[in-house]
């Protein structure tokens, strides 16, 4: 009965949000919006996008048209990636204290 259900719906449908030129607007809207994240670092974000991704006020453009032009699934992989990338930047940048071998308690040592 599911497979019948699956097998008559419309195969040949062509979703257009995945054709080259809705791809290309996707990521020229994602690579403004991200650029706008970098520009705007240093005020105080203000405004949630997915996966707790924050951002200032003078994105809230950028940000309406990246989610626009792009599949909610992409949006929400976009910015998975690009919290993921600060994260390990901030780990690598953070005055070196976090590199190297993590240093693990020493058990204690009892004289008898």
């Amino acid at each position: 009965m599911a497979l019948e259900t699956y097998a008559s719906r419309e195969t040949d449908k062509i979703h257009a949000d995945v054709l080259a030129e809705a791809r290309q607007a996707c990521y020229k809207a994602r690579d403004a919006f991200y650029a706008c994240l970098d520009k705007e670092s240093n005020k105080k974000p203000s405004e949630i996008a997915s996966v707790g991704l924050l951002y200032p006020v003078d994105c809230k453009k950028s940000r309406a048209e990246f989610v626009n032009h792009c599949r909610p699934t992409w949006v929400k992989h976009f910015d998975r990636q690009y919290c993921a990338k600060n994260r390990v930047q901030r780990l690598l940048d953070n005055d070196g204290s976090r590199r190297g071998t993590i240093s693990l308690p020493q058990p204690y040592t009892f004289k008898l």
